[in-house]
């Protein structure tokens, strides 16, 4: 999948740093990523790159957007946050929490209706003329990262509310808390149908697609990315410039993410610790 390359502009210090630093591991360094659940294989992939790149160590923190945010609010150790929406983003920045200017958005992603490999349900297009709960049986749930708080489940909701069977299709949900949890209920066939994310439908071989959900039936699926409060600044600037560069970009690209064009300014307040 084609991916679009950014401009990163950033100190010049500091990226003549950056630049030496990556060309060799040459020290050992510590970066604590707190990241949205269907992010963990391509960022697991991207992690251990740079790992192998830089000697840098990233750990990885993987949960739901909003359990993440609450950790982080109450004190939990993160350098980098990597939200699947704009409004736990928000919300932490609300908080003063995240250094405001190094905020970007990186990757965006699509919403589809899927069903175990083995289901005899045939593909549809998802329009205001489909009607989702006549797809399972009576007893039947739906799959979906829970409308209240998780990203995917917020995103569904939007969608379903857009072309009218949220009221039909609400009381079929099987909630769950994150959008993985719910892709699993599907690939063990507990549950016929479900809503994730492209990218998670991807990765298994336990599903398969039924129908996309229109991209103006929700708002857009973008993963802002920001700092924290990072224990070594430099360090986490310098993975949040290269998850922004080409090399990461190949990498989320190969699980399915699309890249966000963008202009990237650090400015030297940003990297301040």
């Amino acid at each position: 999948m084609p991916h679009l390359r950014r401009l990163l502009v950033v100190p010049l210090s500091l990226l003549l740093l950056g630049l030496g630093s990556i060309a060799a591991p040459a020290w050992s360094e510590d970066i604590t990523v707190f990241a949205a659940a269907s992010l963990t294989n391509a960022i697991e992939t991207a992690a251990q790159q740079y790992e192998e790149k830089t000697g840098t160590h990233v750990r990885l923190s993987l949960a739901s957007s909003s359990t993440l945010a609450r950790q982080i609010a109450a004190g939990a150790p993160a350098d980098i946050y990597i939200s699947a929406n704009e409004k736990w983003m928000d919300w932490l920045n609300d908080q003063g929490v995240i250094q405001a200017n190094s905020r970007q958005d990186i990757l965006a992603n699509s919403l589809v209706l899927i069903a175990p490999a083995n289901s005899t349900t045939l593909p549809t297009d998802i329009t205001k003329n489909t009607k989702i709960t006549n797809l399972i049986g009576h007893e039947d749930r739906i799959a979906v990262g829970d409308p209240d708080h998780v990203p995917a489940g917020i995103y569904a909701k939007q969608a379903l509310t857009t072309l009218g069977q949220w009221d039909a299709v609400n009381p079929r949900l099987a909630r769950t808390d994150n959008v993985r949890s719910a892709l699993a209920l599907v690939e063990r066939g507990e549950a016929p149908l479900g809503i994730v994310y492209r990218t998670d439908a991807m990765i298994s071989d336990g599903i398969k697609i039924i129908g996309t959900f229109p991209a103006d039936s929700h708002a857009p699926i973008t993963y802002p990315i920001a700092l924290i409060d990072p224990q070594d600044g430099d360090a986490a600037l310098k993975f949040l410039l290269w998850l922004l560069g080409d090399d990461a970009a190949t990498i989320f690209a190969d699980y399915g993410f699309d890249a966000i064009a963008t202009t990237v300014t650090i400015t030297p307040d940003t990297a301040a610790q």
